[in-house]
């Protein structure tokens, strides 16, 4: 009887359960640390008692002027990114050109001098903007 030797045929399969491991871990990661992102940048606002404003379809720009005077622009949920003078004329000039129906806010801290942020509603007249809001807080809400 003759024996006939069986050769093992390679497995052309790839084990996978190591990948699903890391992503599930970058998954949980995630989860957690996207909603600490969500915050930008920390400034007090002043508290007024003014009307609140309704949200619209258009994503509005916020211009926040921080304690320190620098400049950050947020567009619609985006995160703040923090610009110079020019660049942040430059970027809101090119979004109403997009869309001139675009609001503006502007977030000035409450430690921030006055002149600081009428400079900054100067420069984005001469962006383009025809009107500015000014973002506070509710009396009562610290």
């Amino acid at each position: 009887m003759a024996s006939r030797r069986i050769r093992k045929k390679p497995i052309g399969q790839i084990n996978v359960v190591p990948y699903i491991d890391v992503m599930l871990v970058l998954l949980v990661i995630f989860m957690i640390t996207a909603p600490l992102l969500t915050e930008g940048v920390k400034v007090k606002l002043p508290q007024a008692d003014a009307k609140t404003i309704t949200p619209k379809d258009i994503a509005p720009l916020v211009v926040t002027v921080d304690a320190h005077g620098d400049l950050h622009l947020a567009s619609g949920a985006a995160q703040s990114v923090a610009l110079d003078a020019e660049s942040l004329m430059v970027r809101v000039a090119a979004t109403l050109q997009l869309n001139p129906k675009t609001p503006v806010y502007v977030r000035g801290d409450r430690n921030v001098a006055y002149g600081k942020v009428v400079t900054v509603m100067a420069m984005l007249q001469q962006a383009g903007v025809s009107g500015v809001g000014l973002l506070t807080e509710p009396v009562g809400k610290r």
